[in-house]
């Protein structure tokens, strides 16, 4: 399939404005794509119709002379029998400039129509086959719950509060309170707040304030800081991050907030890119909901190797994970002035050689169900 940006390259292509290995890389891949060399080839063809007058201002001269001629017969207009034989004369003599003028514009017309409509349709097919997994309004059927600085609180005593907007999932980087999760899911909000329910006491939710770090738009992703003051550290975090990449086919699992309990998913990496290509992402084949978004994915030996980010609308089962390496990068690039306190990220991996059930009960109690007020 041809992209837009396959499009502006083309364009350029035939431009001249491609040189040395730019140029050489742009010939062999029309050697072997055969779609490519014919919409190379359609474009030459469009373009060779607009050179017909390869000179706009004499060609703009041609259409100011006939204009002015037009403009000197306005006044012999008196004399009827001249006034039509100079009609005659003048469409006669100017027709075939006209005629290519027409043209011009016309093709001119239907390229941009068609290339506006062409682009629109494409961003409208990548929209309908990529999905953030952000919870729509009217799709939300969550009770509404207490926003509070309290850490702990029963059912029976929980006030009115504004309506949540919607849900995701977060997990926490550093054992002094800081978490992760996608940008798409905090973008534009008035407050967040993060929960979980403890496991022994089913009637209860662990509930703190968060607020926003850090965020880049780019790679969909936000740092939050746990900023309740009955917060204590964690003792620790048992897992670590994989700075490399994992391989084609290793097991994953995810745990996330897709609805008011923790959910557990599991699958393969299915492919080492993300959607159309995305190198810093996964596919993975892990069935995923509204409210996965920001959830752990993590492999066998207890590594944290990415973040859950949305899925194909067009495949099912295939889910996108933004790459652990990636989240290292931001928070690495984070301005030291802009956090209280450091992010100090876990060294030892405690998870390494345990079953997953094990590991999962390690890890449920620092994967957060991550609510966002308006």
């Amino acid at each position: 399939m041809i992209t837009k940006d396959d499009y502006e390259q083309i364009e350029n292509y035939l431009n001249g404005e491609f040189q040395g290995q730019q140029l050489a890389d742009f010939e062999q891949r029309i050697r072997q794509e055969p779609h490519l060399a014919h919409e190379v080839a359609n474009h030459r063809q469009l373009l060779d119709s607009f050179s017909l007058y390869s000179k706009p201002n004499q060609f703009k001269e041609q259409l100011d002379s006939i204009q002015q001629e037009m403009e000197a017969e306005e006044g012999k207009r008196t004399l009827p029998i001249y006034n039509q034989y100079a009609f005659k004369v003048f469409w006669k003599k100017h027709l075939p400039t006209m005629a290519v003028a027409a043209s011009v514009a016309l093709i001119t017309m239907v390229s941009a129509l068609f290339t506006v409509d062409y682009v629109r349709s494409l961003e409208n097919k990548q929209a309908s086959n990529y999905r953030a997994l952000v919870h729509e309004v009217n799709n939300i059927k969550q009770k509404q719950k207490t926003i509070t600085n309290g850490r702990i609180i029963p059912k029976d005593k929980e006030p009115e509060v504004r309506r949540v907007r919607y849900s995701a999932t977060g997990f926490m980087v550093s054992a002094n309170g800081y978490l992760v999760t996608d940008y798409h899911v905090i973008e534009g909000a008035d407050s967040l707040f993060i929960e979980s329910r403890a496991e022994s006491r089913e009637d209860k939710v662990v509930r703190y304030k968060v607020k926003e770090v850090y965020s880049d738009a780019t790679s969909d992703l936000a740092i939050l800081k746990i900023v309740d003051t009955s917060f204590v550290s964690f003792v620790r975090l048992p897992y670590t991050f994989k700075a490399g990449e994992s391989d084609l086919g290793e097991p994953v699992y995810t745990l996330a907030y897709p609805r008011e309990d923790i959910v557990y998913g599991d699958g393969t990496i299915s492919s080492k890119t993300g959607f159309e290509g995305d190198t810093t992402a996964y596919q993975i084949s892990i069935p995923v909901n509204p409210g996965n978004s920001g959830g752990p994915l993590l492999d066998d030996k207890g590594h944290l190797i990415g973040i859950v980010k949305g899925k194909s609308v067009a495949e099912e089962g295939a889910a996108f994970a933004i790459k652990s390496k990636h989240l290292l990068k931001l928070i690495n690039s984070i301005p030291k002035d802009s956090l209280t306190e450091p992010i100090v990220l876990p060294k030892t991996n405690y998870l390494k050689g345990m079953k997953r059930p094990d590991q999962i009960k390690q890890m449920q109690g620092l994967v957060f169900n991550v609510k966002v007020y308006h």
